[in-house]
């Protein structure tokens, strides 16, 4: 081979290596914004056994009501569309549902709220930086009507 040939491949050898070993300075350095597959939210956080207590205590009622919000809010929204495609469309029942969903997803966000506060109180600084990390992580996209209306 050339000289010119060798010193090509050596500074082209060179800066993968060079790449590789910022790869993995990178992926040491940064921890995962998301649970890796499989792995739960508290485990992720790396939850004390009386953080993970005191956690669980606070998700049970969390979960409860936020489930029955949904499905109130489920209703509501399939009574308005029954209105909207009705043979006639009630407007005055679609607004009434309408206003239902609002106040219903406004108290859900409440809930949220409430529920991340109580779960700052007893998350160590650090733990708190990852769960504020995933949840910026989380996609923000269009609605499910949005979507079908695009598609």
């Amino acid at each position: 081979m050339k000289p010119n040939t060798l010193r090509i491949a050596l500074a082209l050898s060179v800066l993968i290596n060079l790449g590789v070993v910022g790869a993995v300075t990178y992926r040491a350095t940064v921890s995962p914004a998301a649970p890796a597959a499989g792995e739960s939210l508290p485990r992720h956080l790396q939850l004390s056994a009386d953080q993970l207590h005191r956690w669980h205590e606070s998700e049970a009622a969390f979960l409860k009501q936020l489930g029955t919000g949904a499905e109130q809010i489920r209703t509501h929204r399939d009574r308005m569309i029954g209105a909207i495609f009705a043979e006639t469309p009630d407007e005055a029942k679609v607004d009434a549902e309408r206003t239902a969903i609002a106040r219903l997803q406004e108290e859900q966000q409440k809930l949220v709220i409430a529920q991340l506060l109580r779960e700052r109180e007893l998350l160590q600084p650090v733990q708190r930086e990852r769960l504020a990390q995933l949840l910026l992580a989380q996609p923000v996209g269009p609605s499910t009507i949005e979507q079908l209306h695009r598609d």
